[in-house]
């Protein structure tokens, strides 16, 4: 691969980060950082859209403008990234300057262009929304279906975009390219949604609504929502009409787009189109995730089970959020709802992260001390069986990637583990030390840590912190692509002290963790 560029939908500032905006960055995060680990040129946009009526509403209720509460609200979101250890390389916010002009001009070059046109217009506007709804997706009562509140009647003169236009277009790219939407199930979904389309608003009057970026020559209009917020993976990276940057040229179009499963028929339909009228190559995927619940609850206020995104590292006074991260990223198959719960989170990652593939390094290295004061001799040689799954299951690893299958891809990288928990628990080293064949004793040790090179190497995008603490511990070069993975990563010589070991990850309910007084 010669570049890889990675974007996530753009989180609405009117409140704050919850659990299911960190499984998307997460989520988007891993499949990331794996891609780094397999070309120089990778980059990780995210940001947050800062315009439209909720955020003017919002702003007059407390008595700020609304450019402050953008500055406070995003400020929590790049603020839970970063504990989260979300390694982006810009974060996007659509008040930023650069933005709003190559919006303008993009909006500009449409209307010349004639994909975007007035119009005297009579909708149902759902401000939950800020959204035009036909009366086929109310519900029986007449309300929007995700707001359950009845949308008002808004008569405007606004742009429209062409959207009818680019109808057929379309389709025919889902249907020649069965891969384009990950999962591939969901494409009946917007093929059916691409039926009925029409025209959608883009631009409201300023009478209506004031925040937002002014249509030049028309300064009663504003630009609305789908123009403004989608434009952000073009701009964000140096798209100008009047002549682009090199980092657009090289980075564009994105390898893959994550969004949550509500937000698919835009980013499939809406940005499609307008990539198609700017004359633009359209991503190669968009990946619609699932949504978390809790307790398999929908997240409600109401119900009050909203959790923020931090609050679990600080639960279970975590340090690092590498358990959290493993946890949200393997919590459901690709595409497919995914569930929180606190029992979950500390079996999965107890079973995971402490028992099997902490405590299996922490007994190997601790033997190889016990036993050979921590050399590894140039008679150990790697057991073959186990070293050729180690490559097949890198060669897995890649290949669920290259699918987006995130939490199918940590399984795997576990059976690896399990399968080298099962080779010394048959082996038995000890065993063979204590009858005098310290060759076997030795080979088998250095074959299971030959192993574990590979998993931090593998695991290094769940659990970046502990992966390189256990590449620390191996004396393990990570920067190793993924495809020159080789087994022999172990070199001969002295490898570590008794002093130098210790567990990577500490059992949530252990003395040690000091867990046991969590709560509960």
């Amino acid at each position: 691969m010669n570049k890889f560029y990675t974007t996530t939908a753009i989180d609405y500032v009117n409140g704050a980060p919850h659990i299911g905006h960190a499984y998307e960055k997460i989520l988007t995060d891993v499949i990331f950082r794996h891609f780094t680990q397999r070309c120089d040129n990778a980059f990780f946009l995210t940001g947050t859209d800062e315009h439209g009526i909720k955020i003017q509403k919002t702003a007059a209720e407390k008595g700020i403008t609304p450019k402050e509460l953008c500055d406070k609200n995003a400020q929590m979101f790049t603020d839970a990234w970063k504990a989260l250890g979300i390694d982006y390389n810009h974060f996007v916010r659509t008040t930023d300057d650069y933005h709003e002009k190559v919006v303008q001009k993009i909006f500009k070059k449409l209307v010349e262009k004639g994909d975007i046109y007035k119009h005297s217009y009579t909708g149902l506007y759902c401000s939950g929304c800020e959204a035009f709804l036909n009366e086929k997706d109310l519900t029986e009562d007449g309300l929007c279906p995700d707001h359950l509140k009845k949308p008002e009647v808004v008569s405007e003169e606004n742009y429209f975009f062409k959207l009818s236009k680019y109808k057929d277009a379309i389709i025919k790219h889902i249907k020649q390219n069965p891969d384009f939407i990950v999962p591939a199930f969901r494409a009946n979904e917007v093929l059916n949604q691409l039926e009925n389309i029409e025209d959608i608003s883009v631009s409201r009057a300023k009478s209506n609504v004031t925040w937002g970026i002014d249509v030049l020559d028309d300064p009663e209009q504003v630009i609305y929502v789908w123009i403004d917020a989608l434009s952000n993976y073009i701009t964000a990276i140096g798209y100008d009409p009047d002549g682009s940057s090199e980092q657009f040229k090289s980075l564009w179009p994105a390898n893959v787009q994550v969004i949550g499963k509500d937000i698919l028929k835009f980013h499939s339909i809406y940005w499609l189109a307008i990539l198609m009228a700017l004359e633009l190559p359209l991503p190669e995927h968009i990946l619609a995730h699932g949504w978390i619940t809790i307790d398999e609850t929908k997240m409600s206020k109401s119900l009050g089970n909203v959790i923020s995104p931090t609050s679990v590292l600080e639960s279970f006074e975590l340090t690092q959020p590498d358990a959290f991260r493993y946890y949200m990223s393997t919590a459901a198959p690709c595409g497919k709802d995914g569930n929180y719960s606190d029992d979950d989170f500390k079996e999965k990652v107890n079973a995971h992260l402490a028992n099997s593939m902490g405590n299996l390094l922490n007994r190997t290295l601790s033997m190889l001390v016990k036993y050979f004061d921590g050399d590894i001799k140039p008679e150990f040689k790697v057991n073959t069986e186990l070293s050729e799954l180690a490559e097949k299951t890198t060669k897995e690893v890649m290949h669920h990637f290259d699918y987006y299958e995130v939490q199918e891809a940590g399984l795997k990288i576990m059976s690896l583990v399990d399968a080298a928990n099962k080779y010394i628990t048959d082996s038995e080293p000890w065993a063979l030390a204590k009858n005098g064949e310290t060759d076997k004793c030795g080979q088998v040790l250095t074959s299971v840590l030959d192993v574990m090179c590979v998993v931090s190497s593998l695991i290094y995008p769940y659990c970046p912190n502990i992966a390189q603490d256990m590449a620390k511990q191996l004396s393990y070069d990570l920067s190793i692509k993924l495809q020159d993975l080789k087994a022999d990563n172990i070199k001969v010589g002295h490898l570590i002290d008794k002093a130098d070991i210790h567990p990577v990850f500490l059992r949530l309910d252990s003395e040690l963790a000091d867990k046991t007084k969590k709560k509960g």
